[in-house]
């Protein structure tokens, strides 16, 4: 999910929608291209999206990253992007693809719901909000974007239940943009405190036991009300670590973590 600027809105591929204009889109196993868009692509996964797909095949985050996970530092970058594996085949194929479609639908990460619709973030620096924005973007070879069925965005994203995953990749957004600026200093981007930082984001079930199980209780005080949703809530637990991160790497105020 890219961060841009009023500026660059118009150099985007795609026609924007804003959020009373319609699109016409419907998939289904009857049209030509059906599943071909899930074959040899760059599929960016979110916090929530690896909660949502580790939970949903029975892998702990330590297996599911090793098994399914790219993890890819890019130049300039400093915190790393996670991308999809793959299948080692011709076609590399989402490893999810099945000859009767997606093995994972009910839990399939947010690109993937809101296809074919991109999203993007807006900064207001004025406000210090980020705001979505939504690109019609079906490939040349999409059928579905041919068929009569019109959609607002909003109805597309009920339509779909992404509601809570846009919520969680908006709150992921808001973290990542703070890694346009280097916080690691010497460390560099592999050190210590940046595997601490991907592990609160991506690594839920490390973080749990980070937070149980070694001195984080002794060096931050946390309510005992929040900490028994954290033993058992995932989605509680993951906006739990985006909060620590941003105490932690960042050293913003927080009122639900404070330095004892």
């Amino acid at each position: 999910m890219k961060h841009v600027d009023e500026d660059q809105i118009n150099k985007l591929p795609g026609i924007r929608i804003k959020e009373n204009d319609t699109f016409c889109f419907r998939c289904h196993p009857e049209v030509a291209c059906f599943n071909r868009c899930c074959r040899n692509l760059n599929l960016f996964l979110y916090p929530y999206d690896v909660l949502r797909l580790k939970n949903a095949l029975s892998l702990s985050s330590d297996e599911f990253l090793d098994r399914h996970v790219d993890i890819v530092m890019r130049p300039g970058n400093f915190f790393p992007d996670v991308l999809l594996r793959m299948a080692e085949n011709p076609q590399k194929t989402c490893p999810f693809l099945t000859e009767s479609g997606c093995r994972v639908y009910p839990d399939r990460p947010d690109t993937c719901r809101t296809f074919p619709i991109e999203q993007g973030m807006l900064y207001d620096a004025d406000r210090k909000k980020d705001a979505p924005l939504h690109f019609f973007r079906p490939p040349d070879f999409c059928q579905g974007q041919f068929e009569k069925k019109e959609w607002t965005v909003a109805e597309w994203t009920r339509d779909q239940e992404a509601e809570l995953y846009h919520q969680m990749t908006l709150r992921w957004a808001g973290l990542k943009r703070l890694f346009q600026k280097d916080p690691w200093g010497i460390e560099g981007p592999e050190g210590p405190k940046a595997k601490m930082a991907f592990m609160a984001t991506y690594n839920v079930d490390r973080f749990r036991d980070f937070v149980f199980q070694s001195s984080f209780l002794k060096r931050y005080k946390v309510k005992s009300a929040m900490l028994k949703k954290l033993k058992t809530d995932d989605v509680q637990l993951l906006k739990f670590g985006f909060e620590w991160v941003r105490v932690f790497v960042w050293g913003q105020e927080s009122k639900r973590i404070r330095l004892r």
